[in-house]
């Protein structure tokens, strides 16, 4: 297992999930990825192989029962709100603790976070740990324009099937942009999780044991076997990746 002690401006570098039921969420995540759940005085947070990967953070008032928040990297939190509001994205919450919550111009809700004493997630790309995330919008070209703004991405157009942008940075492909079809209505913009797994058929066996719901199937892409599950109970979704090899 690498560490991981550092990220690029507009890299994906945390995730939290709030959710109604923590104690429900820590033991789904502990069956399903592994983790190992340690309560840090009102919050959790997750580790695989004694390395950060995730928070868990209990809130009662949620509207969702559980929902999952990117953060994305910066060097310069007051710069990046300026950007933010100048693109126009919206301000919800913060700064606080180096970081702010936002949305885009869709609505799709993102953190900002100013790396400082605690650097992010110690690992990405392994079992248990996170390893992509994309924005699932309406309007590929709008916000492409938006993150753009926000972060020195160099886009890649993905060619196929579908409307998908890679955005690069430091060198490396960090997360995604898809442009929702029809085959997402009623579905609104937001940001996907990935965690990568050994075995995803066994993990979608898993989640389902465990009363999560797997509205998309296991399917192949060119970067992974992949499934999309719901919470037990209801409310967010993130997705599950074996990776190629």
């Amino acid at each position: 297992m690498v560490e991981k002690t550092g990220y690029p401006d507009g890299a994906p570098c945390w995730a939290q999930l709030l959710t109604r039921d923590a104690v429900a969420a820590e033991r789904f995540y502990a069956e399903l990825l592994g983790w190992e759940c340690r309560d840090q005085g009102g919050w959790t947070m997750a580790h695989v192989g004694g390395r950060p990967v995730a928070a868990i953070t209990p809130d009662p008032q949620a509207a969702d029962p559980a929902a999952w928040t990117v953060y994305l990297a910066t060097s310069d939190l007051a710069v990046s709100v300026a950007r933010l509001e100048a693109a126009g994205g919206k301000l919800i919450e913060g700064p606080f603790a180096g970081y702010v919550l936002a949305t885009d111009p869709f609505g799709a809700k993102f953190a900002i976070y100013q790396p400082g004493e605690f650097p992010g997630a110690g690992v990405l790309a392994e079992p248990g740990a996170m390893s992509w995330a994309e924005v699932n919008v309406p309007d590929g070209a709008t916000a492409d324009a938006f993150y753009g703004a926000l972060f020195p991405y160099d886009k890649e157009q993905v060619t196929g099937g579908i409307d998908y942008a890679v955005y690069h940075a430091g060198g490396e492909p960090v997360c995604g942009r898809l442009r929702m079809d029809e085959h997402w209505e009623g579905v609104p913009p937001h940001w996907m999780i990935y965690f990568d797994v050994a075995d995803l058929d066994a993990s979608v066996a898993k989640a389902a044991e465990l009363g999560a719901q797997v509205p998309v199937a296991p399917f192949d892409s060119p970067y992974g076997r992949i499934a999309v599950v719901h919470h037990p109970g209801g409310g967010g979704f993130f997705s599950l990746r074996q990776p190629r090899g």
